[in-house]
């Protein structure tokens, strides 16, 4: 627990800093008192005043009780006149406040992970065919997570995952064992209760290996089938239950997003944006596509600009909306790919994908 004396002056640093400096992308100067979105710089004149008042704060992280905290004097005395009421006062708060508020700032700066649960599992029949799926639910730790989205996979789809992250990561998978398999039993509650567990440990232990994390396999072992059953229902016409699997698709690979490349959401949003624009929902379609348009830009996914710009457009004059910019960017497009770019639309890139 910390002691009075750290978390006053702790106060006098966060109000301190908000006299002294102003919110800016000029400088990634980042404060545990403040917002980890929030980039300080030092205000003119100011910037004796504040590299002083650091090097008191930091004296202060080594403060003992038999030492005398920094009083106002002091703070007055840093380089800088302010007037009584200018002064950091951190009376108003109590020593139980400043430590929750400090817990609460800690709390926020919880760097984000990936966790990992298979609560649960169901014996399938199908015809001559029986299998065990687990159902695999993924989350994000360091910031309140409400959205628990799930998949079911296989001990097959396990198996070659593994196999699949070994052909690449031999070496830095050496102490990640996925379960055996077991020639009898495989139906029995304890088993299936004990590769549960085994699995849950083995997915936790590959996600604590960074190459794994920054993989392609990840996202594919995630979201490859939902994506083919998606994609397979969007080809036959059936957009609101292709739209059920595109949407859990979309929220594992935001999930996966601080890891993965920023184009992993485009071909997903792309498909999402067709399902919306035939089910008649030209504000939600265009809502994808705004989304996907982008990193399609930034990332040089030419074939998907020109057919997002060319969607945009069309809902725009459905919508009543602005095109000009729209139509010029796709003009210059079309310009520059001597046409090439143009040839399918959104919906045909879509269909062609997982065939």
């Amino acid at each position: 627990m910390l002691d009075s004396g750290f978390t006053s002056v702790y106060a006098h640093f966060s109000l301190t800093l908000l006299h002294w400096c102003e919110p800016t992308e000029l400088l990634p100067l980042l404060c545990p008192a403040v917002s980890t979105n929030t980039r300080l710089y030092v205000c003119p004149g100011h910037t004796k005043a504040f590299s002083n008042f650091l090097d008191l704060f930091n004296s202060a992280l080594n403060y003992r009780t038999d030492d005398r905290l920094p009083g106002r004097d002091q703070m007055a005395g840093l380089g800088m006149a302010l007037a009584p009421d200018e002064l950091p006062n951190c009376s108003s708060l109590t020593t139980k406040e400043l430590q929750q508020n400090l817990r609460a700032v800690k709390q926020r700066e919880c760097p984000i992970r990936l966790l990992f649960e298979i609560p649960s599992s169901r014996i399938i029949e199908e015809g001559l065919s029986k299998y065990v799926v687990y159902d695999v639910v993924v989350m994000r730790s360091g910031s309140f997570d409400s959205r628990r989205v799930s998949v079911e996979r296989r001990y097959s789809d396990f198996y070659r995952f593994h196999h699949k992250l070994l052909v690449e990561f031999r070496e830095e998978l050496e102490d990640v064992v996925l379960p055996r398999k077991h020639l009898t039993g495989n139906f029995s509650p304890e088993i299936i209760s004990e590769r549960r567990v085994a699995l849950q440990d083995y997915l936790a232990k590959l996600y604590s290996v960074r190459c794994v994390r920054h993989s392609p396999l990840l996202p594919k072992f995630l979201t490859e089938q939902e994506q083919r059953r998606a994609h397979s229902l969007l080809r036959a016409g059936q957009f609101e239950l292709a739209l059920q699997q595109l949407q859990v698709v979309l929220e594992i690979e935001e999930k996966l997003l601080p890891w993965q490349s920023p184009t992993l959401i485009v071909p997903t949003l792309c498909a999402l944006a067709v399902c919306y624009r035939d089910l008649e929902e030209p504000e939600q379609a265009s809502a994808a596509a705004q989304r996907a348009l982008p990193p399609a830009r930034r990332y040089g996914l030419k074939q998907y600009r020109a057919s997002l710009l060319d969607l945009l457009v069309d809902l725009g004059y459905q919508l009543g909306r602005p095109v000009a910019q729209l139509q010029e960017e796709l003009t210059v497009l079309r310009d520059a790919e001597r046409g090439e770019s143009s040839s399918r639309s959104l919906k045909e890139l879509v269909v062609q994908e997982f065939i």
